[in-house]
Formats: structure tokens, sequence, C-alpha cells
């Protein structure tokens, strides 16, 4: 069964309301809820950054039920892989084992913050694929040293860690990625609805299959609004930067030149890619081609933090029964 999630984008919202959201999320009926963990915006006009970490301890005080999962975390140049695994052991304590730690390549619009360079899309991976070796052998709780081709850990040990471990997710962005990452992942992210990522993954030899024990998880933004075209404009203000793609997005450095790389994008472009205003089918048939492609969990983005409250409480309980009965 399809199972659906609430996008906590710290992008677009402070801390206490974020937190305020997650809660409120869970009553309405999600099964899962995902976390950003960003440095800046992607544009100005979103306006916040909150430590993610942070306000996900706080959230899993709050919450009883649903999942919780970083969406994602770059655990090779912010932070280093020692220090993500120590983080996500404690949340998963924290949590009751409701935590899944999601890891990704990285965008430079965070990353660049320490000052070390943006390497290429291959070392990106292999530092990936070299990070996550650092957090499984550390999550398996012994004294740990490795001297790797990207990164050093000198005796270093969690405390604290949970039982059952913490499952990964991993981002992929093509078949190499997944030839790379897929036998070292529990499960698989990406954001566009692409079958035969989900086909390669399942031909990868190492991999778990996906609907076999591992699950795919998609994302998607929506805008819903009473009234259509101010959710197109607040789409088109906040979140044009979409248009991108992944092999612009990842490599832009700052708010501004997101800003620059997407003023020519119109209105009308934004509403092509997403589902704006009251029409809850419309945005039902936007969601479903991730059902038709193979993914088992979708998370939905609603775009503008100060519409968060009023979606929850007039739109999510009403899609959420329409995107049940629609999926398989």
């Amino acid at each position: 069964m399809t199972r659906f999630g609430y996008t906590l984008m710290t992008e677009q919202t402070g801390p206490k309301q974020l937190v305020r959201d997650a809660q409120h999320a869970e009553q309405v009926g999600f099964d899962f809820e995902v976390m950003s963990d960003h440095y800046f915006p992607w544009l100005a006009a979103q306006g916040h950054a909150p430590y993610a970490w942070s306000v996900l301890g706080a959230i899993a005080h709050v919450t009883e039920r649903v999942e919780l999962m970083t969406y994602v975390t770059c655990p090779t140049m912010r932070y280093h892989p020692a220090i993500v695994a120590q983080k996500a052991a404690t949340v998963q304590l924290l949590a009751d084992g409701r935590f899944t730690l999601g890891l990704g390549s990285g965008e430079n619009l965070n990353e660049h913050v320490v000052g070390a360079g943006w390497p290429t899309v291959q070392a990106r991976q292999e530092m990936l694929a070299e990070a996550v070796e650092i957090i499984r052998k550390l999550h398996d709780g012994g004294l740990v040293d490795h001297r790797g081709e990207y990164f050093d850990v000198a005796s270093a040990r969690i405390w604290d860690l949970p039982e059952d471990g913490v499952p990964l997710a991993l981002a992929i962005s093509g078949p190499s990625s997944i030839e790379q990452l897929a036998p070292v992942a529990d499960h698989l992210i990406a954001v566009e609805p692409n079958g035969d990522a989900i086909s390669t993954w399942n031909a990868t030899d190492g991999a778990t299959k996906i609907g076999s024990g591992a699950r795919a998880i998609g994302q998607i933004p929506i805008c819903w609004d009473p009234d259509e075209s101010v959710a197109v404009e607040r789409a088109h203000e906040q979140f044009r930067w979409f248009a991108g793609g992944w092999a612009v997005n990842a490599d832009l450095p700052t708010t501004a030149g997101f800003a620059g790389a997407t003023q020519f994008v119109r209105p009308e472009d934004v509403a092509e890619n997403i589902p704006c205003g009251p029409d809850l089918d419309k945005i039902v048939d936007s969601v479903k081609a991730f059902w038709e492609a193979g993914f088992t969990d979708v998370a939905l983005v609603q775009v503008g933090g100060d519409t968060q409250d009023r979606f929850l409480d007039e739109a999510a309980g009403p899609l959420l029964e329409k995107l049940r009965s629609a999926a398989p």
C-alpha cells in the first residue's frame, strides 16, 4: 500500500512552527514526515533555514506514531560522517525507532559554507559511499579507526545506540549513482517519478529490492489554496527554483544564484509543473505518477510556510482520503 508523507520544509518555516506543524500533520493522518537539512533557503523569499537536527529532537518528543526522516542530509562536507552517525543514533533513541537517516551527495548551496570547495559529481558520490561505510561501522557499536580516500576516523565510538540501528535511505540521481549506492542502502530516495530508476535499482547486484524490503521514497511539491491565482503566485515566488532540475540545483552556491537562474521562469511555467489551487483531484493526478513508477512512499511539500495550518486543517484530510482511495 502506498504511504503518504508530509514535508517539514526548513527553508520556508521557522523551528517552533516546524514542531507545531509536525504534531498537526500526525494528527491529520500522514504516515511519515520528512525534513530538509539546509543551511540556506533556495530563494530569499522563503526566508528560513533552522538547524534540522535540533528541530528533529523536539519533533521526536511531540509525535508518537509518524515515522521521521531527513530528506536529505549530506554526510560529507558540512558534517563529518562520524558526527552524522552520532546524531542519527541519538534521534533514533528519542524517536523510539521511528527514524530513517536519509542521505545524499549534497548541494553547493549548503555545503559551500565550510569553505572546502565543491567536488565533482563523481567525487561527491564516492564520498557519500565512504561516508555510509563509516556510519554503518559506528552503528555496529565498536571502536572505529578508518583511513580512507576522503575521510579519517580515529578511535571513534557511539556510546548511545538504538538496539535495531538506523535504516539508511540514499538519494540517487542516475544509473551510475544507483550502481554505486544501491548495494549499501536500505531504501531509495528520488524526487522524480522515474520508473527506470526503480528497475535499475532492483536489477543491481546486492541491492534490496523495492517492494521486498526496500522502500522508494519520492517527494512532490503542491501549492494548495482556495484561490488558484494566489497559489500560482506563491508557487512562483517561492518555488520557481524547482524548475532547474537536480543538475543545476546541486551546483548553484547562493540564493542570489537561484534568483538569477530562474528570473525568466514565468508563473505559468511553475503552474505546469506544480499543481496549484483548490482542486484535490488535480493533486492526486500529479502524485499518482510516483506510484505508477513503482514508488512505495510519497511526501508532499505544501508551498508556503504561512499556509501550513490552513492546508492541514482544510485540505490535508480530504486529500489523504482521495490519495489512499486512488493508490494501489
